[in-house]
């Protein structure tokens, strides 16, 4: 009974010394931001400093651009949980006339760039009048197909007896979708929620290209401002750089015991 024992020690060893250097390598840049951000400018004070963080906070304007990213990226998170809840649980439950070419369907949207679609979005805006509004940096991402196929195989893999149940009882099929499905699908819409926000936050992209306004600026877009104006000073650069990564850093680790619930329950059923 020892021999086994003793033959696994080394291979645990082995593997917990590889995913330590995994990790060693995997943080080592977000290290070196951090200590540079909290370094003094001048070569001859010592210590660290609080300083880069206030003077890259002003300068470039962050209370404004944090609260442009927090209400687009709030507002997208809401509408895509609501279409990919819907649409999720139609195609999950629902028995309708090409239904599977309709998954199919929304599975091929998600092997097509935003990118090759930004023209024709960007003549639907201007013919709605929605360019330099907040509309253009929302409604392009209301819906997606990665999350009506997550939402989909989370609600496949819920029993149906739980659904008959509900109707048994004289629920609708509103009420089944509000009252078993979605509290069932929690670690679903969490995963979902954090997924979005984060994507959103981090978008360039949007605000780039639909924007101009100085007052729609978002994280991204003031981050990108500051590569361009402050590359000989690392110091408020990386200082930036933490203050538009910290907000989902904290998210994420708010969130990651659903998170990782959520993806691992989704390849369940098909």
């Amino acid at each position: 009974m020892t021999k086994p024992l003793e033959t696994s020690r080394p291979r645990e060893i082995l593997s917990f010394s590889f995913l330590l250097f995994g990790a060693a390598v995997v943080l080592l840049p977000l290290v070196v931001v951090i200590f540079t951000s909290f370094s003094s400018p001048s070569v001859k004070a010592t210590g660290l400093t609080f300083a880069n963080y206030l003077e890259a906070w002003n300068r470039g304007n962050f209370w404004l651009a944090f609260a442009n990213s927090t209400l687009v990226a709030l507002a997208v998170t809401i509408l895509q949980v609501i279409t990919s809840a819907l649409a999720g649980y139609a195609l999950a439950r629902l028995q309708f006339r090409g239904r599977q070419a309709l998954i199919l369907i929304v599975l091929a949207t998600l092997v097509i760039p935003f990118q090759l679609l930004v023209i024709p979005i960007f003549l639907v805006l201007k013919w709605g009048n929605l360019l330099n509004t907040y509309g253009a940096l929302i409604l392009p991402t209301a819906a997606n197909g990665f999350g009506i196929f997550l939402m989909r195989q989370y609600f496949s893999s819920i029993p149906v007896e739980l659904e008959e149940a509900a109707v048994l009882d004289g629920a609708n099929r509103w009420q089944v979708l509000w009252l078993v499905m979605l509290p069932l699908a929690r670690p679903a819409l969490v995963t979902l929620c954090l997924l979005t926000f984060i994507g959103e936050w981090n978008d360039l992209f949007k605000p780039l290209v639909f924007t101009t306004r100085p007052e729609l600026k978002t994280v991204q877009l003031v981050l990108s401002e500051f590569q361009e104006q402050f590359t000989s000073s690392w110091q408020l650069l990386m200082a930036a750089v933490v203050i538009a990564t910290l907000p989902v850093v904290l998210l994420f680790l708010a969130g990651q015991k659903q998170f990782i619930r959520g993806i691992a329950a989704t390849g369940i059923k098909n």
